[in-house]
Parts: structure tokens; sequence; C-alpha cells
């Protein structure tokens, strides 16, 4: 009897999970840093960050627009960001991400897409970042999404970035 469970776990460990469906999605994340009405705001800092050139120790809380373009203005909101990301980076600008992508309306509302712990270094042309789970739609998913900066106003610190989600769930 030991053996038989022995063997029935291990060929449960062994074979992958099988995934039913795999969905791809494009949005618009903008970090809205300045104005009188911010989505990205500085909760704490470390005693260098004012010395950084990287802003190394800030971590900001986000609450962001996802949309189907790249204007803010003129595209449909599809959803929000929402989490954090740190500047983890000492000597390179990059920071440590975890936020939900949380889908408002269409076939995904409700439904949301877990992007945790991933390395942003922020001039690099593509940035990649896990995806390790999901709720709704997107229950168990996993994947990857690629980060590719559309605009960055240095006057005012906003950004929009292209997300590409790959989603497996």
């Amino acid at each position: 009897m030991r053996l038989l469970f022995l063997v029935l776990l291990l060929a449960a460990v062994a074979s992958p999970v099988a995934y039913a469906e795999e969905t791809q999605i494009k949005v618009y994340w903008h970090d809205v840093v300045s104005g009188p009405n911010p989505t990205s705001v500085p909760v704490a800092q470390a005693a260098v960050t004012n010395t950084s050139r990287t802003y190394f120790g800030m971590v900001v809380v986000i609450d962001n627009a996802l949309t189907d373009g790249p204007d803010l203005n003129s595209s449909r909101l599809v959803g929000r960001a929402q989490g954090t990301y740190t500047s983890a980076g000492k000597d390179v600008l990059a920071f440590l991400m975890n936020m939900n992508f949380v889908f408002q309306g269409g076939k995904y509302n409700g439904s949301t897409v877990a992007v945790v712990f991933g390395r942003n270094e922020v001039f690099s042309d593509v940035r990649e970042m896990a995806i390790v789970g999901g709720t709704g739609v997107f229950r168990l998913a996993r994947g990857y999404a690629q980060a590719r900066t559309q605009a960055f106003d240095l006057s005012t610190g906003d950004a929009t970035v292209e997300y590409n989600l790959f989603i497996q769930h």
C-alpha cells in the first residue's frame, strides 16, 4: 500500500500542470507621479534615497490606470495596476515590482493577474517579469509580462509603459 501511494505521489509531482488556455493581453500602464491626483505615491525611503541617483531605498504605492492604448486621456480604461514598487538598484535604476492587474469590464471583469517580484530595469528596452497567479478567469495563472517604456516625461516623472502579458490559465 505504501509503495502504491509513493508511486501515485511521484506521478502527480512529475506530471506538468495542464493549462486549458493561453491568453495574450496588451495594456498600457500609466504611472502618474505629478499633479493634484497622482496614482503613484512614495510612502517610505531610506536615509540615502535623497542623495542616490537611482532613488535607492524608495518604496512607492501604486493604483495606476491600465488602458487599451498609449494615451491616458483618449484610451479606454481596462483596469488598474495596484501594488508597490521599490527602487532596489543601487547603481542602476531598477525597481522591484509587486502588483496585481485588476481588470474591469469585458470578459476579464473582476479577474486579476499577479505580477510579483519582477526586476524592472527602467532604461532597458524590454523588461520581463513573472506572472505567478491570478483570480477569476485567470485562476492559477502563470506566465510572464514584458514591459516597454512608451513615454517618459523628464519634467514631471510621469511614464507610460506597454505591458504584454503572456498568461497560461
